[in-house]
């Protein structure tokens, strides 16, 4: 027996070694939690103090503390690094508070979150600023975007829909409420398509009405049918359906000054109007024009779109623009209905001059982050906002079946509006089997 004990350790650690090698492939987070977060946890403690100096993140004692540390501990004075509040592990990485000292600034550690994402080797860093002194440092472990998995308590509500998530390993949620208007870019097989599925998966299951204009004869939002409350497929029915928006958002504005109200949610629920989603599914299809002639219904069409951009969220209309490229070159009107849209989604795109169109007025620095995105990766994106935040996020996968099957399970949602009667889309149910011509006979010997 004392000859086979050798061999079953040798046996059990080759196990022990398999499983944490697969864990690591297969399974990051128990990787993580059983390995990755007690080394990074201990690298942190231990490297912290020289990490900060080298990487310019600390400051000169006070006169105080240098004489007492000469005189007293008899120790040489050396910089201060920010103190370390509070460290708290998750299922994804690790989330520090720093205190930071007097003449150190927010801005100061997120420039040198490179640098501390290489010297604690951990997969990233993000820096924001919980309170005026103090900092959060979330670190995390590994690619949370390589496999995406929403939390399971990512439900839609009220008017949030978690679409995303962060690689932080946060929830990024799209918000009506906060950013009423949103614009996301991306080309072709970039993920745009992925991240509009999942937003109109999330849509479906809350009590808002949903108005698709897809100019490419509705070959996206026609699957969701069962769901919209009307359909624009070409610049003709997309100009007439935003009129009729229009002439919907003056008569709420008009229910709003009888009640004496500001915005939608000030009015009693009983006379409250349904919110409305708009879904552009190619904004560009609205000003690309072949003639002159078309011009006049273009022009007229694009200054609707702007007037719905500039006033519609206090009566609770909200639109979802989708494109491949935005910005001036596309037409009269474009930069000014570009200003109107404070939510900003950029996949991978073709060309730097796009990136800077959805990113470069509110987020500069995140130009870059979004030219990085690599071509394998499809759903990766840069979500920045007007604060001059971004954050890298990626979609979980869904085929289009999965979101229809969400829209026909929720079709008792859709809001019956009298003046979108006319645009109510063709719900075609799908085509039975044809039964068999010949009737299969079991085999006997």
């Amino acid at each position: 027996m004392t000859d086979v004990t050798p061999w079953l350790e040798l046996g059990t650690a080759a196990a022990g070694a398999g499983g944490i090698g697969y864990a690591k492939v297969r399974a990051p987070r128990v990787y993580w939690s059983l390995v990755g977060l007690p080394v990074t946890w201990g690298r942190f403690t231990w490297t912290y103090g020289s990490t900060m100096e080298v990487c310019g993140l600390t400051v000169q004692p006070s006169r105080l503390r240098a004489f007492m540390t000469r005189t007293v501990a008899h120790r040489e004075v050396r910089p201060v690094p920010p103190k370390v509040r509070r460290v708290r592990g998750t299922s994804t990485g690790l989330v520090v508070t720093l205190r930071l000292p007097a003449g150190l600034e927010p801005a100061d550690v997120a420039a040198s979150s490179q640098r501390l994402r290489h010297a604690f080797g951990v997969q990233s860093v993000t820096v924001s600023e919980t309170k005026p002194g103090y900092v959060e440092l979330r670190m995390t472990g590994y690619d949370v975007l390589r496999r995406v998995r929403m939390p399971r308590t990512a439900k839609p509500r009220d008017l949030v829909v978690p679409v995303a998530l962060r690689e932080d390993g946060s929830v990024y949620e799209r918000d009506y409420r906060k950013a009423p208007m949103s614009l996301t870019l991306g080309a072709t097989l970039s993920g745009k398509s992925m991240y509009q599925r999942n937003l109109i998966k999330g849509l479906a299951q809350l009590p808002v009405g949903l108005v698709g204009i897809d100019c490419k004869r509705g070959v996206e939002q026609s699957r969701y049918a069962s769901r919209l409350s009307a359909l624009a497929t070409d610049p003709q029915s997309a100009g007439l359906l935003l009129d009729a928006l229009v002439r919907e958002m003056e008569e709420r504005f008009d229910l709003l000054a009888l009640h004496g109200a500001s915005d939608l949610w000030d009015l009693p629920e009983d006379v409250r109007p349904v919110p409305l989603v708009v879904l552009i599914d190619e904004i560009a299809e609205l000003f690309l024009v072949t003639s002159k002639k078309d011009e006049p219904a273009r022009d007229h069409t694009v200054m609707q779109l702007v007037r719905l951009g500039q006033m519609a969220r206090a009566i609770g209309i909200y639109l979802e623009v989708c494109g491949q490229r935005f910005g001036s070159d596309l037409g009269r009107g474009a930069t000014a209905l570009r200003a109107q849209l404070t939510g900003r989604v950029v996949h991978r795109v073709n060309d730097k001059q796009t990136a800077e169109m959805g990113l470069g007025d509110i987020a500069p620095d995140a130009v870059s982050a979004v030219t990085a995105i690599r071509a394998d990766r499809p759903g990766v994106a840069v979500a920045g906002d007007t604060s001059g935040g971004w954050s890298r996020i990626r979609t979980p996968e869904i085929t289009p079946d999965e979101a229809a099957a969400v829209c026909r399970e929720h079709a008792d949602l859709t809001p019956e509006l009298a003046f979108l009667d006319p645009f109510r889309p063709v719900i075609r149910s799908a085509p039975a089997k044809a039964p068999a011509l010949v009737i299969p006979e079991p085999v006997t010997e």
